[in-house]
C-alpha cells in the first residue's frame, strides 16, 4: 500500500504503488517501463503529473547524457527518466508539508538548491554547489528533475515544495508547462537588473525561450522590444507576443538592423536565446557602451569572442541557468493575469504513451513544432495544434 511515515494522502486521490515512466536506454533511446511511485520525505510532495513540455535540453539529455549527473556519469541504462517541464496535482504530503493541500494544482521549478551552500544562501539555487550530490551515501540535498534526479516523463513524481508554484483553475494544463520557459526569459531580466520600462531590448532567437522574453520584456515595460530570427512564421509570433520590431538575419544583417529600428545607435540589454555561433560577438555590437548582455542558450561549440571589445566598452555580460531567484512565480502573475498568452507558442499534444513521436516533432520540428506537451490522461486525438 503507497504511503510512508507522517505521509497524508486522501482516498480522493488514489495512488497506485506502481506507475508508467520513460527511461533512458542507449543514447536516443527511450523505454516504457513500470516504477514505484516516489514518496515523499521532509518539505516534499508528490506530484501527479498531468502535463509536460518538451524542453530542448530534455533532447540534449536524451541524446549525449549531458548535462544529467547520474551516480557520477552519464544516465544511460540506469533506469533514468528525463523530463523537467511539467505541473499537475498535489496528491501526497511530506512529513511536515502545510505550505500546498492535496488538490492543489500546481507547475514546477527545475530546481531546488541544497540550501546550505554560499549560493543557495545567496537565493542563488540553480547555481547550487552541491548539483548532481544527491546519490548513494552522499546526499547534499539538491534536486535537478531531470537532469539529476528522475523527471517527468512518468505518471508522478516528487518535488521539493520550495520548486512548487501555484496555478489558478483558469489556467490549461497546457498554459502551465509553459511558466518555467517564461520564468527563465524573467530570470534574465532579472539578472540583467535595473529598471527595463522605457529600455530597449533586443531578443535574439524566437525559440520558446526567446519568444516568451520578448512577452515579458514588453509587459515589464522595454521599448522598443527588438527580435531578431531567422524564421518569418516565428518572427510573426514575437509580433503578436509584443515585439515592437522583428529583424530577418537571412535578409538583413542582424547588427545593422537593430541599430537601424533604434535610431541608429545600440541598445539597453540583449537576451541571447539562440546559441548561433556568432551571436555573442553579434550581441555585444547591439548594445551601447556599458550595455548588458544575457546569454540564455547553450551553444554546441566553443564560441570565440571579442573580449577586447567588451573591455573597451564596458559591456557586461552574464550567463544563467534556468529560472532562478523565484522567477518563475513573477513570470506565473503575468500570465495568470493574462498579460500575454504564452499559449501562441503551444503548437502540438501528444499522450504520455506517444511521447517518442512527441519527441521526434520537437527534434525535428515537423509541422513547424514550437512547444510540445505531452499529457498523461485525456488527449482524445493524436496531435492538437494550438489555435
Amino acid at each position: 500500500m503507497y504511503g510512508g511515515a507522517g505521509v497524508k494522502t486522501s482516498p480522493d486521490f488514489p495512488i497506485p504503488d506502481q506507475m508508467k515512466a520513460w527511461v533512458l536506454g542507449n543514447p536516443g533511446e527511450l523505454k516504457l517501463t513500470q516504477k514505484p511511485v516516489p514518496v515523499p520525505k521532509r518539505a516534499e510532495v508528490l506530484v501527479r503529473i498531468d502535463a509536460i513540455a518538451i524542453c530542448a535540453t530534455d533532447l540534449e539529455v536524451i541524446d549525449y547524457g549531458s548535462p544529467a549527473l547520474i551516480q557520477g556519469g552519464k544516465p544511460f541504462n540506469k533506469n533514468f527518466t528525463p523530463g523537467h517541464e511539467y505541473m499537475g496535482t498535489v496528491v501526497a504530503l511530506g512529513p511536515g508539508v502545510d505550505e500546498y493541500r492535496l488538490g492543489q494544482r500546481i507547475t514546477v521549478e527545475i530546481h531546488a538548491g541544497c540550501g546550505q551552500c554560499k549560493r543557495c544562501r545567496e537565493g542563488m539555487y540553480t547555481s547550487c554547489l552541491n548539483y548532481g550530490l544527491n546519490y548513494g551515501d552522499l546526499d547534499k540535498g539538491h534536486r535537478a528533475n531531470g537532469f539529476t534526479t528522475d523527471g517527468g516523463f512518468c505518471e508522478y513524481q516528487v518535488n521539493n515544495v520550495n520548486t512548487l508554484v501555484a496555478i489558478p483553475d483558469t489556467m490549461s494544463d497546457e498554459e502551465a508547462t509553459l511558466v518555467v520557459t517564461a520564468g527563465t526569459a524573467m530570470y534574465g531580466l532579472t539578472e540583467l537588473g535595473g529598471l527595463i520600462a522605457g529600455e530597449s531590448v533586443v531578443v535574439t532567437g524566437p525559440g520558446p525561450i526567446g519568444l516568451l522574453g520578448v512577452a515579458v520584456a514588453k509587459v515589464m515595460g522595454a521599448t522598443p522590444v527588438i527580435l531578431t530570427g531567422t524564421r518569418d512564421n516565428r518572427l510573426k509570433i514575437g509580433l503578436e507576443l509584443g515585439a515592437d520590431h522583428v529583424v530577418n538575419v537571412r535578409h538583413e544583417d542582424a547588427v545593422e538592423g537593430v541599430r537601424r529600428l533604434n535610431g541608429g545607435k545600440g541598445v539597453d540589454y540583449v537576451i541571447e536565446c539562440s546559441g548561433a555561433p556568432n551571436a555573442v560577438n553579434e550581441a555585444i555590437r547591439m548594445v551601447n557602451r556599458g550595455g548588458k548582455v544575457c546569454l540564455a542558450a547553450f551553444p554546441h561549440q566553443e564560441t570565440p569572442v571579442d573580449v577586447a571589445h567588451i573591455v573597451r566598452n564596458n559591456i557586461y555580460l552574464y550567463g544563467i541557468r534556468g529560472e532562478g531567484k523565484s522567477a518563475t512565480h513573477r513570470a506565473e502573475a503575468f500570465m495568470s493575469q493574462k498579460r500575454f498568452d504564452a499559449t501562441k507558442i503551444h503548437t502540438h499534444t501528444f499522450a504520455l504513451d506517444d511521447l517518442p513521436t512527441a519527441i521526434r516533432y520537437a527534434k525535428d520540428r515537423v509541422d513547424d513544432a514550437i512547444k510540445v506537451v505531452v499529457k498523461a490522461k485525456g488527449v482524445a486525438t493524436h496531435r492538437v495544434a494550438a489555435e
